[in-house]
């Protein structure tokens, strides 16, 4: 006898499938984060992180429920990508040359639009599906779990020992990084140990950009070919 198909899920459902609730949680954390991080340096740094750490518990919730979606991959992204932004937003405002933090943005924004939209043309299900790739390092970043675990929590503690640190609206980048960096203290240690994350990151952007980029150009190339 034929079993019979399992029920549709209604769009219901998938809006309220844990890790998507876990989601809209991590929206409101920001929301009331950046509504305090001018006022208080203490619990900005402590409501922004926990959303972050949010980001790890929703994808585990996913796989363990079976609670994959493509809505839930893209408000992930999406809240990853407005969070950082905002924070870089507020650092360019805290340091000289901000221009830094808002050149960091763009790279940011830029990289993971192309990436998603060249993975639309190529058919694929994820923007982390990057096995036909022929950069190593971009490969290893998506292929790697802890990697790119690691690169993405060293931006987000760099960002907010800089945040922490600001003093006034009147410091150099270069002075506060330099000035910490001479000293033995916890503060030191986890700069330093976040560098090479952060700069691995910004090079995976700029991977993830030409590569993409490349992508689409393929794509008109092809498409004109067959016309």
């Amino acid at each position: 006898m034929a079993k019979k198909p399992a029920p549709r899920s209604s769009k219901l459902s998938v809006y309220l499938y844990v890790p998507n609730i876990i989601g809209y949680i991590r929206v409101l954390l920001n929301c009331l984060a950046f509504s305090l991080c001018l006022r208080n340096k203490i619990i900005f740094p402590i409501l922004y992180f926990f959303s972050f750490v949010c980001d790890a518990v929703d994808g585990w919730c996913a796989r363990r429920f079976n609670q994959v979606s493509t809505f839930g991959a893209v408000l992930d992204m999406v809240t990853d990508r407005i969070s950082t932004a905002c924070l870089l937003v507020v650092l360019s405002q805290l340091y000289k040359p901000g221009l830094i933090f808002l050149s960091l943005l763009a790279l940011d924004i830029g990289s993971h639009w192309f990436q998603m939209y060249s993975t639309f043309l190529a058919g694929k299900a994820s923007h982390k599906d990057v096995k036909d790739s022929t950069n190593w390092l971009f490969r290893a970043y998506y292929g790697n779990r802890m990697f790119m675990a690691y690169c993405c929590v060293s931006c987000e503690v760099l960002y907010l020992i800089l945040f922490y640190l600001a003093e006034n609206q009147t410091e150099t980048l270069a002075d506060v990084l330099s000035s910490n960096l001479q000293k033995i203290t916890l503060v030191s240690f986890l700069i330093g140990t976040s560098l090479f994350g952060w700069a691995t990151k910004q090079i995976i952007n700029v991977i993830q950009m030409k590569t993409a980029a490349d992508m689409c150009v393929l794509y008109d190339i092809d498409k004109k070919h067959k016309h």
